[in-house]
């Protein structure tokens, strides 16, 4: 599926956002109900597990809590990955991302924005 697509998915789903791995699951039934193909926590080395794969767009969900810098590095790293052409990032915490990392665009979501 193209980023293009996905986007707009991910902006509408309205997802429980009590916590990370609840979020997950929500994203992930949405996922099916959209008959989005995409597999969960791929590991790209031992320490670079995105939360899903679609294709090759990494998704990464972070919640309230997540350290901003902590968010980067690890976008930082799947971005050197070659299976990773697109990443993601789906979160309810407020932060600035550069359009590129290691000259892969990157994607923000802001999880609230389905629920206004």
């Amino acid at each position: 599926m193209k980023v293009e697509k996905l986007l707009p998915i991910i902006r509408s789903a309205r997802l429980d956002l009590s916590n990370e791995k609840r979020a997950q699951e929500g994203l992930a039934e949405v996922f099916d109900v959209c008959l989005v193909a995409f597999r969960r926590e791929v590991r790209l080395s031992a320490g670079d597990i995105p939360d899903f794969m679609v294709g090759d767009v990494a998704v990464e969900l972070k919640l309230k809590g997540a350290r901003k810098m902590d968010i980067y590095r690890q976008l930082c790293r799947y971005a050197k990955h070659d299976c990773v052409k697109h990443i993601v990032l789906a979160t309810n915490v407020t932060m600035g991302l550069p359009p590129q990392l290691e000259g892969k665009p990157v994607y923000f979501i802001s999880l609230g924005q389905a629920w206004l």
